[in-house]
């Protein structure tokens, strides 16, 4: 029963406040700012109005068939593929993920609990951007959390000054 429960809705959840004219929501550029520099985002939007990495990889390319160098930036597809980008990243063990914080989730419970470095809990929900670049007039309908996959990235995260709870793991 928790099994089916875990599995039912995805990283995305039940509240979709984005509905409408678009799917792609672009990561606040103040929130890569304090995040510094990547090398990789190997699923960027097609028309992105600002980087997000050195080399940003969008369809049709396939970022998970791609060989992941560096720093990678992961702000994945939100939904019942997250996992895939989640367990690639973890595997790759360098890099920093933006996803919903659905911590009952199996997403949450196989690819962040028990392989991540550090979390943290974004205050407040993040407004996204459209794919032009503009600031969405609505809230993202849930909280957000940023996931460190190795020690580096556990320490940027702890010294970022992005307002949340941190919490170290230890991975």
């Amino acid at each position: 029963m928790v099994r089916a429960l875990l599995k039912s809705k995805g990283m995305s959840g039940h509240q979709q406040p984005f509905r409408g004219k678009c799917d792609t929501w672009l990561t606040p550029p103040e929130i890569l700012k304090a995040l510094g520099p990547f090398d990789l985002d190997p699923c960027c939007p097609v028309d992105m109005p600002w980087k997000t990495a050195r080399e940003m990889i969008a369809y049709p390319n396939d970022g998970l068939a791609i060989n992941w160098r560096g720093r990678v930036w992961l702000n994945p597809p939100y939904g019942p593929e997250t996992g895939k980008w989640l367990s690639r990243l973890a595997d790759h063990g360098r890099g920093i993920a933006l996803v919903f914080a659905r911590t009952e989730t199996a997403d949450w419970h196989e690819h962040i609990w028990q392989r991540a470095s550090a979390i943290l809990f974004l205050k407040g929900r993040l407004h996204f951007h459209d794919a032009a670049g503009v600031r969405a007039k609505a809230n993202a309908g849930a909280p957000s959390a940023l996931v460190a996959y190795g020690r580096h990235d556990a320490i940027i995260l702890e010294q970022c000054g992005i307002v949340g709870k941190l919490i170290c793991l230890s991975k």
